[in-house]
């Protein structure tokens, strides 16, 4: 006889929690949710990352109620894992980040103070230089940069842990002539049409667009998603625009459907201009 789902007069905290022990239990519970481990649910975990972004971009405040519920599964998802395996669990989740805000905010929960928002950063970093040192992790600034995120956003952590050493252009103006720099030196790759070269030089394109990126204090994913959110209006403009005649992409040419998208990005200012 199957089992009903933990009372409703549950905290939702902990009826979440207790609703993925169910669906772990290895005698009635899901097939799918029981075969699951850290490496196969991270690719999830990520995706409701960038769920959750997408609402807040779309300034959808209903859907990201939900998609923060997502998240907070994926979280009691992996606690439920490592409980099961003896390791730690959801209240030890929680305990360890309470103890990290208060650690890293001396100045709302100690003594110390600091003079403007740039000393307040500095004193961050100190904090979290002599929490890698406890964990073993003071070889480098760059150590504790997670190998798994996004490139961009990665190349951007990684640019700006340099940065606060002293490591950085002056300027604006010096990271462009680096860019333009490492354009030339992938054109020339592509003329020799060695492709594992042009592979290498565009990363560095890519990593110099990163430090563009901070130094202008601009998220490069955030811009990019704008970019793509942009370029699928404008391009499915020129889909309706050809349907009108009962035509697809495809039997248009690239003279006609660049018109249509100069229409379609005529039509963006002028609403913008309103």
């Amino acid at each position: 006889m199957k089992r009903p789902p933990p009372p409703d007069a549950l905290r939702p905290i902990d009826r979440l929690i207790a609703i993925m022990a169910r669906l772990r239990d290895a005698e009635d519970g899901c097939p799918w949710d029981i075969e699951q481990t850290f490496a196969t649910i991270a690719p999830y975990t990520v995706e409701e990352a960038y769920e959750v972004a997408d609402a807040i971009e779309r300034g959808d405040l209903g859907d990201l109620k939900d998609e923060l519920g997502d998240l907070l599964l994926q979280v009691v998802f992996h606690a439920r894992m490592a409980e099961e395996a003896g390791d730690f669990a959801f209240d030890d989740v929680a305990r360890a980040i309470n103890d990290k805000m208060i650690r890293r905010h001396p100045h709302v929960f100690g003594e110390e103070s600091y003079a403007d928002l740039s000393a307040q950063v500095e004193g961050w970093d100190a904090i979290k230089a002599a929490e890698r040192a406890d964990k073993g992790r003071a070889d480098s600034v760059l150590d504790d940069v997670p190998v798994g995120l996004p490139a961009l956003t990665r190349a951007v952590k990684l640019s700006k842990r340099a940065a606060r050493v002293g490591f950085v252009w002056p300027s604006i103006h010096e990271v462009l002539a680096k860019l333009a720099e490492e354009v030339g030196e992938l054109e020339a790759e592509i003329a020799a049409g060695d492709l594992d070269k042009a592979r290498a030089e565009l990363g560095d394109v890519l990593f110099v667009v990163a430090n563009i990126a901070r130094t202008l204090d601009v998220d490069p994913e955030d811009a990019l998603r704008g970019t793509n959110a942009k370029f699928v209006r404008r391009f499915q403009h020129i889909e309706a625009q050809l349907a009108v005649s009962g035509r697809t992409p495809q039997q248009s040419d690239l003279a006609e459907m660049d018109a249509l998208w100069n229409e379609a990005k005529a039509i963006e200012k002028s609403k913008a201009a309103e």
